[in-house]
């Protein structure tokens, strides 16, 4: 044997070991294997992608505050009269009680806000749009629901929300060019909720018979100071009285106006809730900005949550209490209520609460997973398009009759995107982690010294 003459021991017929071949280099995997590691790298690709769309969406600004317009409302109301127009208002209604009626108030009022942020002379769009969706609520559908018995006819949820949008209506007209049959009709409305307010015993009229809800007088009575604001003074008193007695029937465990309340006298019901206090707190400042900022006040304290450290959200029951959810909270996951969550977002911006707003409707930007297209915007993959007229009405909330109030103190910390970012970043990067634990045990292996099936002959 030549000196420096390499011997390979042989290891007979399994030589080529795992990967198959004699060369050292494994083998082509499969038509299949090949397949699975293709889907894998896609499905890492897409939860990548959709993790990085989250952090923009929570980082790009997803409101306009109470001047300018916010992104992808138009394309919304786009999405929500095609959505109207093929029966969105029936299944709504078959959702809740007022499905039909919420669904085209709220069309309307989101066109209303849409042109008061236009000139005068460009509001033809905003002012059809709006006396559609109002001519909805005078019709059989939108009345169904509510009995034509009660004080006003058909009940101050009725009568208040529609009022208030008839008012949005006549404020897109300068005073001298507004319709004469519309003002009449706003006037008619309004006397016959003043009169029903002065009549009663209790600052909260009936919705449905023998059942009160105060947030839909506080809509009824925001509607009479419009009234003041947009015509001659007549409802300062019943407003000013309304004020008193609600007061005297706030909610003991939270000082808030009550969820429920008893129609004949007004007494607290039912403790305070954030599907009520929501809104209530966006009608609020244009009856009473005074009362209103402690009313709000009062709200964050009980309200506003921070679950598992994931950004604000409401909660329905105040700190410290549970209960069940329902039809207007829908799920209450750790206590939050989504629909209050998205309609808070209107709360705080007419106070000029920017950080809460900014927070919660960056929340709502990746929880709600916004669809895009060239023309229309919905959320929710379009499944709800009420979800989407709340989101789009509070996201253009101003007030209508109060002045600019100075903001009140900030109550979320500066540092709220970085849990969820955290998060995005941690599920972006898992789908990886497979693949970068094989690259480096192959490295690992690679490095691993050949062992003593090479040797070399020292003769």
């Amino acid at each position: 044997m030549e000196i420096g003459t390499e011997v390979t021991a042989d290891t007979g017929p399994g030589a080529e070991g795992e990967a198959g071949r004699t060369d050292g280099r494994p083998s082509p995997p499969s038509a299949g294997r090949r397949v699975v590691r293709w889907s894998r790298r896609l499905v890492a690709v897409l939860v990548s992608i959709c993790a990085l769309l989250g952090a923009v969406r929570l980082v790009v600004p997803a409101t306009a505050g109470t001047d300018g317009e916010p992104p992808g409302v138009r394309r919304q109301l786009a999405f929500l009269r095609e959505a109207l127009d093929d029966g969105a208002g029936g299944e709504a209604q078959g959702m809740f009680p007022e499905g039909y009626f919420f669904l085209h108030v709220l069309y309307g009022l989101n066109w209303v806000e849409i042109g008061m942020r236009e000139p005068v002379g460009e509001r033809s769009t905003a002012l059809r749009e709006a006396r559609w969706a109002l001519g909805r609520l005078d019709s059989p559908s939108g009345r169904a629901p509510f009995s034509p018995s009660l004080t006003p006819p058909y009940g101050v949820f009725h009568r208040g929300w529609s009022n208030w949008l008839r008012g949005g209506v006549l404020s897109l007209h300068p005073a001298g060019q507004r319709d004469p049959a519309e003002v009449r009709r706003f006037t008619r409305d309004s006397a016959a909720l003043g009169a029903a307010f002065d009549a009663s015993r209790s600052p909260y009229l009936e919705a449905y018979a023998g059942q009160a809800w105060p947030v839909d007088s506080t809509v009824a009575i925001a509607s009479l100071r419009l009234h003041d604001t947009l015509l001659p003074d007549r409802f300062t008193e019943t407003v000013q009285r309304w004020l008193r007695e609600v007061r005297q029937r706030l909610d003991p465990r939270t000082g808030l106006l009550p969820h429920r309340a008893a129609p004949d006298t007004g007494d607290p019901i039912e403790v305070a809730r954030g599907t009520s206090q929501s809104l209530i707190q966006r009608f609020l400042i244009d009856i009473d900005p005074v009362f209103a900022r402690q009313q709000y006040l009062h709200f964050r304290n009980w309200y506003i949550a921070s679950p598992l450290g994931l950004g604000p959200a409401v909660r329905e029951y105040p700190d410290g209490m549970d209960g069940p959810a329902d039809v207007d909270s829908g799920p209450l996951p750790l206590g939050v209520s989504l629909s209050a969550s998205v309609v808070t977002i209107g709360a705080a911006q007419v106070h000029g609460d920017a950080p809460l707003t900014a927070a919660l409707a960056g929340v709502s930007e990746v929880a709600g997973l916004p669809i895009h297209t060239p023309w229309t915007k919905r959320y929710a993959f379009g499944l709800v398009p009420v979800g989407d007229a709340f989101l789009a009405w509070s996201k253009t909330a101003r007030p209508w009759v109060a002045k600019e109030q100075p903001p009140p103190p900030s109550q979320v910390s500066a540092w709220w995107r970085i849990p969820l970012l955290s998060l995005l970043s941690v599920l972006g990067a898992v789908p990886w982690l497979p693949t970068l634990v094989r690259r480096h045990r192959r490295r690992r292996t690679h490095r691993e010294p050949a062992g003593p099936a090479v040797a070399r002959s020292q003769w």
